[in-house]
């Protein structure tokens, strides 16, 4: 008998993180759903409709409708164009946005851990790198497509993506100035320390939090951000020439990024898993085990979800920006505010480490 047992524990052990990604894909498929149909109630709301209110209750079911459709559509490939390279941009972003979510922490686990699918020292580096990686599927995509609309689009996005990638790096390494880690479990442990929300790095570093959701909004090319679509001017942009599910994949990428980019924001500055006063209700409350850890998961889905529709409120509240603005704010503006408040935040925790030990 113990010998089966442990047997059934090494087969568990092996099937373990096969089974826990199986459902992290699955739960983006349907947040993905979940938060298109937000986008078109919160976009009816402000413009006084009434948006998907036919299949299913209340419309919820319209966006696996819309899968169905384009499942049915024809696969269009343009005829000068590139079939392989044009085949591989959608799946190329699909699979980054959906491989960045694997190293958000999203609870403390019993042990004391962190419960995410792989917690390594350096998780923040690899998710920038990640994230920066997309804009290859946006080029290549609009290379690939060989339509003059599409070549404009890719490279808007490639200039775009660029220009605010450092601005980011530089607003994520003031939280890395706080935490001295880059690990995004000590990063949020590192939000802890107050015993309150006060802690968290929205009011520690607000300069940065700022600047950080602006560029996170930038890199997932949705308006005021979406020149590289900008309908008005170039069609569709860089996924002008696609149908049918490679379409749909863009979508989904799209709105993928859109809950990663919010799982970020809230794992860096809102205190990720971290329950307002957690510290204090462990010690008096005796709050712990099974009990915090699903507490953990909810705080971040709220957070997330709040983020997520502070995103939407602003694509159907401000008009697109025009090129030479969008560079504008990102040059002469976001990157210069993001490294003076790298000086501040470093001289303040300078300060601080100078009082604690003289």
């Amino acid at each position: 008998m113990d010998s089966f047992l442990n047997a059934v524990v090494s087969v568990w052990n092996v099937i373990d993180l096969p089974i826990v990604i199986f459902l992290m894909l699955n739960v983006f498929l349907i947040t993905a759903s979940l938060l298109v149909y937000a986008e078109r109630k919160v976009s009816a709301f402000i413009q006084e409709r009434n948006g998907p209110n036919r299949v299913g209750p209340g419309g919820i079911l319209q966006s696996f409708a819309d899968v169905f459709k384009l499942m049915f559509k024809e696969n269009i490939v343009p005829t000068q164009g590139n079939p392989f390279i044009h085949s591989l941009a959608p799946v190329l972003m699909v699979v980054i946005a959906m491989s960045t979510g694997a190293l958000i922490p999203w609870a403390r686990t019993p042990s004391g851990g962190a419960l995410a699918i792989a917690d390594i020292g350096v998780g923040l580096l690899v998710v920038l790198a990640m994230t920066s990686v997309t804009v290859y599927g946006v080029t290549l995509a609009g290379w690939s497509s060989n339509s003059k609309y599409s070549l404009l689009g890719g490279l808007r996005s490639s200039a775009q993506m660029i220009s605010y990638e450092l601005a980011m790096g530089a607003a994520a390494l003031s939280v890395v100035l706080y935490s001295g880690s880059l690990s995004l479990f000590d990063i949020v442990e590192s939000q802890d320390h107050l015993g309150s929300f006060f802690g968290w790095n929205l009011f520690r570093n607000p300069v940065g939090f700022v600047v950080f959701a602006v560029c996170a909004l930038a890199e997932t090319n949705r308006a005021p951000f979406d020149l590289p679509e900008a309908e008005q001017e170039l069609v569709g942009g860089y996924h002008t020439e696609y149908s049918g599910m490679k379409f749909g994949m863009f979508f989904l990428a799209e709105y993928v990024n859109l809950w990663v980019a919010s799982l970020i924001v809230t794992t860096l500055f809102l205190g990720g898993y971290l329950v307002p006063g957690q510290s204090l209700m462990v010690e008096y409350l005796g709050l712990g085990g099974v009990l915090l850890t699903l507490l953990g998961v909810l705080m971040v889905l709220l957070k997330t979800s709040f983020i997520a529709f502070c995103f939407i409120w602003i694509r159907w509240t401000l008009p697109r920006f025009k090129y030479n603005q969008l560079m504008n704010l990102g040059w002469k503006y976001m990157l210069p505010i993001a490294i003076a408040n790298i000086l501040v935040v470093a001289a303040l925790v300078g300060l601080w480490q100078f009082f604690v030990v003289y």
